[in-house]
Order: structure tokens, then C-alpha cells, then sequence
């Protein structure tokens, strides 16, 4: 496969993630880092991150934006609910697992 094809299908299964998160918000960020060891503030930073590797500048707000489709704020007034205590302990639990 040549590299612009590669980079094309990459691409393209990034947006359909994107889009697949965007449509299951009852699916919370904490559960996410829990079971996969990323969540959508996750996958906002590494955007960031490539933007500004390409010199490009992006804020934290702006990339949120761009994983969510809406501001971030607005995002969790209207899905996010307070972890329990047994997704604060799994997440404690597995935050060693994930950082590396």
C-alpha cells in the first residue's frame, strides 16, 4: 500500500471514530479510560499534539471542540454524570496500566 492511501484509510477511520463517539455519549469518558485506556480528552490532546508537531497551534478548547463537535463544557452539562465510587476505584486501579 502506497503512503498516501495509507494515510488516506487512517484518516478515514479516525473520522468514523470520532463520529462513533460523538454518537454514544451515554458511553462516559471515565469507562473509557477504564476499559481501553483512552478517552475522548485523550484523543482531543493527541490532535493537539499533532497540530502543534505540524506548527500548527491549537488549544486544549479547540481540540475538545474538534473530538466532541461541541465545546467541551457544553458537552458535559448535557452527558456527563458523576463516576461512582467503583469507576473512581477501577480507574485508580488501572491508571498505572494506562500511563505506560
Amino acid at each position: 500500500m502506497d503512503e498516501d492511501t495509507r494515510v488516506r484509510l487512517e484518516a478515514a477511520a479516525f473520522r468514523r471514530l470520532v463520529e462513533h463517539l460523538r454518537q454514544r455519549p451515554d458511553v462516559q469518558n471515565i469507562d473509557l479510560m477504564n476499559l481501553a485506556g483512552f478517552c475522548r480528552n485523550c484523543l482531543s490532546r493527541w490532535y493537539r499534539e499533532a497540530a502543534n508537531a505540524e506548527g500548527m497551534p491549537m488549544s486544549d478548547p479547540e481540540a475538545r471542540e474538534t473530538i466532541y463537535g461541541m465545546p467541551y463544557k457544553e458537552w458535559q452539562a448535557l452527558h456527563q454524570t458523576e463516576a461512582t465510587e467503583e469507576q473512581k476505584a477501577s480507574f485508580k486501579a488501572s491508571l498505572s496500566r494506562h500511563q505506560g
